[in-house]
């Protein structure tokens, strides 16, 4: 994986799935077994994990809610680090709710570790 915006695409289209399998897939598609991923004093390492995180923000704010995210047109990669910045939309606005910054670091075949 080479291409930062690509990657950022498909990170957040995975917060987005509405499908339990089809986020599981994408998921390990993404991530490497033991993957990581932090938010303030939260963590989350190994597929079960992660998919246990996205599952909750995914109920939370895509389900219940009624919002999608999307990733900004600013992926960037420096050797081993992709950084973009996410936002949180309403489904049927362009109003931006939320935003927040990844940063990722991933491995020789693209994925997150």
């Amino acid at each position: 994986m080479h291409d930062a915006q690509t990657l950022a695409d498909r990170y957040v289209a995975v917060w987005n799935e509405r499908d339990d399998e089809r986020r599981r897939v994408a998921l390990a598609a993404l991530w490497v077994p033991d993957g990581q991923h932090y938010v303030g004093d939260r963590e989350a390492c190994g597929y079960d994990a992660l998919e246990q995180r996205i599952r909750g923000s995914h109920e939370k704010n895509v389900r219940d809610n009624g919002n999608r995210f999307r990733a900004a047109r600013d992926g960037r990669r420096l050797r081993d680090v992709v950084t973009f910045h996410w936002e949180m939309l309403p489904a049927d606005s362009e109003t931006v709710l939320a935003t927040g910054l990844e940063f990722l670091i991933v491995a020789d075949d693209g994925r997150i570790l």
